[in-house]
């Protein structure tokens, strides 16, 4: 069973993923609302997974992204992204992001996304 990290601002989007997640077989570890706290339970859990939103606030999740690639080469972090911020997803991606999925998203394709991890 996969570990995952939840990291976003938004407590429903926490939740809605958190739902899916565990519906299809991940464990969620914990969640995070922020960057700065998502580094400092990733260092804690050492979760398989992070899916990180980008836009946040006291540390957006470029910058957690960051940080946390470079405590751990190997972290599999999927960006959450709103409409029109591709330059932020390309940019994730140069950083080591091993995917993305964009709001709003469908079930399947966050599990898909996921499970190739």
């Amino acid at each position: 069973m996969k570990r995952v990290l939840i990291v976003d601002d938004a407590a429903f989007m926490r939740i809605t993923l958190k739902t899916i997640l565990e519906k299809n077989g991940f464990q969620v570890v914990d969640e995070a609302e922020n960057g700065s706290i998502a580094v400092r339970k990733y260092k804690e859990l050492h979760p398989d997974i992070v899916t990180m939103d980008i836009t946040m606030p006291v540390k957006d999740g470029i910058q957690a992204l960051k940080e946390i690639r470079q405590f751990d080469s190997n972290s599999k972090i999927v960006m959450i992204t709103a409409l029109g911020q591709e330059y932020y997803v390309r940019e994730a991606v140069m950083l080591g992001a091993k995917g993305f999925v964009v709001k709003p998203f469908k079930e399947e394709y966050v599990i898909e996304t996921l499970s190739k991890l």
